[in-house]
């Protein structure tokens, strides 16, 4: 029986050369084109220098000799394609609007700070003035309490003098008489003192104020002994803080200050309202001394 000869391994590696050659080929291209990028790359390419294939069999390809001009149509290309890159974006609008916000939080911080302070100084004052009107409130009870102190003190009896009671002033003898008598009867009075020999200015500042002639002369024994000790110049009678520049000018005021503001004449009352805290021991020294006149 005669056998045929196999031919299938002579067709198997038939085909494993094309297939060998198909690869060579394949990588050559790849070759090339891995060459043209780094041609590209380094920059200009020359016509001369890039070959596709090997060899004999090897083609020349003509490229662009200006790499810009490869870089547009890498753009144009990658455009059509999709794959160009986006272009930067602007973002000062953004920027601008972080910085409004920024300033518009300060401001706003800035303005909550400033309420709080004059919150806290309307408050500061509000307190400020309660207490002022507190004190301003315990000022004036105390001015009452003293003022009611005063008058309860002012009208303190005073107990009626145990000596006779004081003998009328004759009004009624003329302006000259009556001053010639009462100026001997005080100059008499007050001999030896500081305020010796102003009889005529005491009697004749009686007349013309109403005031009983020996009220004033007695109460300068009472306050200075005579004028002997007086705790301001020409002041016998402890007359407020008044002061004076004579005896005369002196005079004539307190008598016109007695018709004034005590009636002229020795009163309880008066003597409460003169002297307060003494009322009744001041009355019975101020009595005894016009007595003896």
């Amino acid at each position: 029986m005669t056998r045929r000869p196999q031919k299938r391994p002579l067709a198997r590696k038939g085909a494993v050369a094309a297939s060998t050659l198909g690869i060579g080929a394949i990588s050559l291209v790849l070759v090339g084109c891995i060459g043209i990028g780094f041609a590209v790359a380094g920059g200009t390419v020359s016509e001369d220098n890039l070959y596709l294939g090997v060899g004999e069999n090897a083609t020349r390809v003509s490229l662009p000799r200006d790499v810009d001009d490869v870089q547009v149509a890498f753009a144009a290309d990658a455009s059509e394609s999709g794959l160009a890159q986006a272009s930067p974006r602007d973002v000062s609008a953004g920027v601008a609007r972080i910085q409004e916000e920024q300033a518009r939080a300060e401001a706003e911080r800035l303005a909550e700070e400033a309420r709080l302070a004059e919150e806290a100084r309307l408050e500061a004052e509000r307190l400020a003035a309660e207490e002022a009107e507190r004190a301003r409130i315990a000022e004036l009870e105390a001015q009452q309490a003293a003022a009611s102190q005063a008058a309860a003190e002012s009208q303190v009896s005073v107990e009626e003098p145990s000596q006779p009671a004081l003998s009328e002033i004759d009004w009624g003898q003329g302006r000259e008489s009556f001053i010639a008598e009462w100026t001997a009867r005080i100059d008499a009075y007050l001999a030896g003192s500081p305020l010796a020999g102003y009889g005529s200015v005491f009697a004749t500042a009686a007349w013309d104020n109403g005031v009983d002639p020996r009220l004033s002369p007695a109460i300068s024994n009472t306050e200075s002994t005579k004028g002997s000790f007086c705790f301001l110049p020409y002041n016998a009678w402890g007359w407020g803080d008044s002061s004076w520049s004579s005896w005369e000018e002196a005079i004539n005021a307190h008598v016109a200050g007695l018709a004034a503001g005590y009636g002229g004449v020795l009163t309880p009352a008066g003597a409460a309202a003169y002297c307060p805290p003494h009322a009744t021991d001041w009355y019975n020294k101020t009595l005894s001394q016009m007595q003896s006149m």
